[in-house]
C-alpha cells in the first residue's frame, strides 16, 4: 500500500535528505521512525535530494507498506518518533501504487531567503543568508531573467549530479522586498544537483555590483563550472512545494 507524505524540516543539522554512511540524513530518521511506529522496513522516496543546511516547507515522498493503514495514524505515528528531530510528517494519504514521488512531480517550486543588511543575524542565522552589501532588486531581477527557459545549464551542475542531461527549462524565478528581507522564487519541472543555489550565487555577485549584468548570458553560454559563481549558501534555500496534477 503505497502513501504520500508531505514534509517539514531544518535542514541544519542534517547531511540533507539522502541517506549517508556516517551521516545524519532527514531520509534516515523517517525510515527509523516508519520501522519503530509499525514494525516494518521501508525505502522513504523523496521528490527533491535537499542538500546539507537546506529546508524544506513542502517536501513530498512516498513510502509502501505492508498493509493497509490509516491515513491519519500514519501522520501521528511517524511524527511521534520524530519528536526529538526538527522533522514534521504534515500529513499522508493513499496514493496509487503507480505514483512516484520523484518521478511523478509536474513542477517544484523553490525560494531562496536573504536579509540584505550590516548587523549580524541571530533568529534568523540558520533560515536566510545574510548579505551585508546593498542589493540592487532591480538588476537581479533582470540577471534572473536570462536564466528562464530552456538552457543547457552545464555551468550551474555539480561534478556529482546524477542527471542524463544538463539542459532544463525554468519557468519563473520572481525577485520580491520586504524591507531588509529578499525573496527569490524559482519555479521548474526539475533542477540540476545545486542548480538554484549556483544560479543564486550568480544572482548575487551582479546584484552587489560585483559582477556586470552582461556577464550573465557568457557564462551561461560557456558550459563550464569554473565559471560560476560560489554557491549562495544552503541555509536560504527552501523546498516548498511539488505540484502533481490531480493527484
Amino acid at each position: 500500500m503505497r502513501y504520500k507524505l508531505r514534509i517539514e524540516y531544518d535542514g541544519t543539522d542534517y547531511s540533507g535528505w539522502q541517506k549517508q554512511d556516517n551521516s545524519s540524513s532527514i531520509q534516515e530518521h523517517i525510515e527509523i521512525a516508519i520501522e519503530k511506529f509499525c514494525g516494518e522496513k521501508s525505502s522513504v522516496s523523496g521528490a527533491g535530494r535537499t542538500d546539507a543546511g537546506v529546508h524544506a516547507s513542502g517536501q513530498v515522498a512516498h513510502v509502501d507498506f505492508n498493509q493497509d493503514r490509516d491515513a491519519d495514524q500514519i501522520r501521528k505515528g511517524i511524527n511521534f518518533y520524530l519528536k526529538n528531530e526538527k522533522i514534521s510528517i504534515l500529513d499522508a494519504e493513499r496514493v496509487p501504487d503507480d505514483f512516484d514521488a520523484r518521478f511523478s512531480a509536474i513542477m517544484r517550486y523553490y525560494r531562496y531567503k536573504i536579509v540584505n543588511r550590516q548587523s549580524p543575524l541571530t533568529y534568523h542565522s540558520n533560515t536566510h543568508a545574510h548579505v551585508k552589501q546593498s542589493l540592487d532588486i532591480s538588476i537581479m531581477q533582470q540577471a534572473a531573467d536570462y536564466f528562464i527557459g530552456k538552457h543547457d545549464f552545464t555551468t550551474f551542475r555539480s561534478a556529482g549530479c546524477q542527471s542524463k542531461s544538463p539542459i532544463k527549462s525554468i519557468e519563473k524565478i520572481l525577485i520580491t522586498e520586504q524591507r531588509d528581507k529578499i525573496y527569490v522564487d524559482f519555479i521548474a519541472k526539475s533542477f540540476l544537483h545545486t542548480q538554484v543555489r549556483s544560479i543564486m550565487g550568480c544572482i548575487l555577485k551582479v546584484g552587489t555590483g560585483s559582477w556586470d549584468l552582461s556577464m550573465i548570458p557568457d557564462i551561461i553560454a560557456a558550459k563550464d563550472r569554473a565559471k560560476c559563481a560560489t554557491l549562495a549558501p544552503s541555509c536560504g534555500l527552501y523546498l516548498r512545494k511539488i505540484d502533481y496534477g490531480c493527484i
